[in-house]
């Protein structure tokens, strides 16, 4: 990305596509940060059984906005990150699943620079990242060996995961099995992939609110518009979004753990961590 002054609220261009952008300066200033919030990862009581979570990862990189221009996105990386760090100091291994079976894709403008501890836990999983699983493969030999399922948000996880067979076979199973289905931010989106389903109905969660994402384009965040509301389609599913604005704020509800944004991610990363720890201890 250009060096640009950070008052300047102009989306970066992307040079590897035409008409693509990164997010301004400016709102690179006001929504990103050299080092995370990353806290309270202690865990004396790890698990020490062979359940592994199933991480779904964007494999995506361009969104379409309203006006033509792609947005570059992927998952975010705290969003990522942070409950990942906290489950595996929990003690949970990880495998990594891309619908396509491509790498994941990051919006690596998000990477806090300066977090040593961050930057290497993603080194740790990178061979994951850049070589994942093709979702179809890890349903076809079976999902008995995952004690939970972890969706990252970015707005990555709105291109492919809503519309995908694959992901709402997977979510379908875990409500059907009882496990722990974990997501933030935009991530939720990918719940829309169960269908005309009633599995969700009734069920709370926090979310990247659609006003917000609506106010992104005036800070050059995103490059245009998004053309549909994601939030407006979980709630015809039967969802009740509790946040409208971003906060930090998690919840969980029954076998579904959800946070509002990035500001969420550590907190996040601890209740599904003590909820999983909670659960498997009492199986």
């Amino acid at each position: 990305m250009s060096d640009q002054n950070v008052s300047d609220k102009k989306p970066q261009p992307d040079p590897a596509e035409d008409n693509a952008f990164f997010p301004s300066s400016y709102s690179l200033s006001q929504f990103t940060s050299p080092k995370s919030d990353l806290n309270d990862a202690d865990y004396p009581t790890r698990y020490q059984g062979g359940k592994k979570v199933l991480m779904i990862g964007a494999d995506e990189r361009y969104l379409l906005t309203d006006n033509g221009s792609f947005f570059s996105t992927g998952n975010h990386p705290v969003e990522t990150l942070l409950p990942m760090y906290h489950l595996d100091k929990a003690g949970f291994g990880f495998d990594v699943a891309t619908v396509s079976g491509n790498p994941v894709k990051f919006e690596y403008w998000a990477m806090p620079s300066e977090d040593a501890e961050v930057k290497g836990f993603f080194a740790k999983y990178r061979p994951q990242f850049k070589q994942p699983l093709t979702l179809s493969e890890v349903i076809s030999r079976g999902l008995d060996g995952y004690a939970a399922i972890f969706i990252p948000g970015g707005h990555g996880a709105l291109i492919g995961l809503p519309e995908s067979r694959d992901v709402g076979a997977v979510l379908k199973w875990a409500a059907a099995n009882d496990r722990f289905v974990i997501s933030l931010c935009h991530g939720p989106a990918a719940f829309l992939a169960v269908g005309d389903s009633d599995i969700y109905r009734g069920y709370e969660i926090c979310a990247f609110p659609d006003a917000l994402d609506e106010k992104t384009p005036d800070i050059g965040y995103m490059p245009g518009h998004l053309t549909w509301k994601f939030g407006e389609k979980l709630k015809t599913l039967g969802f009740r979004i509790l946040n409208d604005d971003i906060s930090g704020a998690v919840h969980k509800d029954r076998r579904l753990i959800t946070g509002d944004s990035p500001l969420a991610g550590n907190a996040l990363g601890k209740l599904a961590a003590e909820a999983l720890l909670e659960d498997v201890a009492a199986r």
